[in-house]
């Protein structure tokens, strides 16, 4: 992994792992229950962001370089990605 897309990642996880942390204390604490529910939207937004730029490095390092396969290697690849967003829904 490029080391700028690694240190972006950590950087968004850090950012995430803050949110969630507030989440937790929110909860732990009985604060009103749609400031909860906000902060646990910014945790998955940020957890979103991670996975943007993550699939961004990947298509840029990984698909890039296997892009030259065979057809049925390049089609390996792309049903490995949409795989992965078809778990997300």
């Amino acid at each position: 992994m490029d080391a700028s897309v690694k240190r972006q990642t950590l950087r968004r996880l850090a950012i995430a792992e803050g949110h969630l942390k507030r989440v937790r204390k929110m909860f732990d604490e009985d604060a009103y229950c749609l400031d909860v529910i906000h902060q646990s939207q910014a945790v998955q937004a940020a957890l979103k962001k991670v996975d943007e730029i993550i699939l961004h490095g990947h298509l840029h390092s990984c698909v890039l370089h296997d892009i030259h396969e065979p057809a049925g290697e390049k089609e390996k690849i792309v049903k490995e990605i949409v795989e992965v967003f078809s778990k997300s829904k």
